[in-house]
């Protein structure tokens, strides 16, 4: 019953006691690191959700992204404004697949099972990344998740196998209509010819 009363405050983080609450978190959370290890998740109903559980092999790390688009080096050369292709220019991933992939290569002996969003700034966003050590005893003998102890599921955050990753290939599409997108536009756009 309590996950119910969190997630109705997340739902609406200004309108409830969150916003005050984040307020002062988001002041200490710029002055860490950009990856920090956290002993408990932040949005306990979601993580739950994600599949976290509060047992040994879990782990809980905290990562911070700059918002916007890519910041390109204006050109040195002669070229007219529209040329310069400094602005409007976007990545092709969202920021929580980055965050992932950022905290992947921190903790190379762990694996990405899931992440959310925890909050904002008008320039930075942070969200919470769930990892799994596949090689703890507990994780091999918890048949929820010993799944990702199998060997296809390595490094599965950096190619784009997690929530995030297949939420920016297309992937969530099903049925008629989603025969193109499938293996990914990625490798569909790369055909021999």
């Amino acid at each position: 019953m309590a996950y119910k009363y969190i997630a109705e405050a997340w739902a609406k983080p200004e309108k409830s006691f969150l916003d005050t609450l984040m307020r002062k978190r988001l002041v200490e959370w710029r002055q860490q690191p950009v990856i920090t290890r956290i002993e408990k998740p932040t949005r306990l109903d979601k993580a739950r959700k994600l599949g976290y559980k509060a047992k040994q092999g879990f782990v809980i790390a905290r990562v911070r992204v700059r918002r916007g688009g890519l910041r390109k080096v204006r050109p040195r050369a002669g070229r007219r404004p529209k040329r310069m292709g400094v602005k409007k220019f976007k990545p092709a991933k969202s920021l929580r697949l980055i965050a992932e992939e950022r905290v992947a290569k921190k903790f190379p002996n762990l694996e990405v099972l899931n992440s959310y969003w925890v909050g904002e700034d008008g320039r930075q966003k942070w969200f919470e990344v769930i990892l799994v050590d596949t090689n703890h005893p507990a994780i091999k003998a918890d048949a929820d998740i010993n799944w990702i102890c199998q060997k296809q599921h390595r490094k599965r955050a950096l190619r784009s196998l997690t929530s995030a990753g297949k939420k920016v290939r297309s992937l969530r599409r099903k049925g008629r209509g989603a025969e193109k997108f499938r293996p990914s536009w990625q490798r569909g756009s790369k055909k021999e010819k």
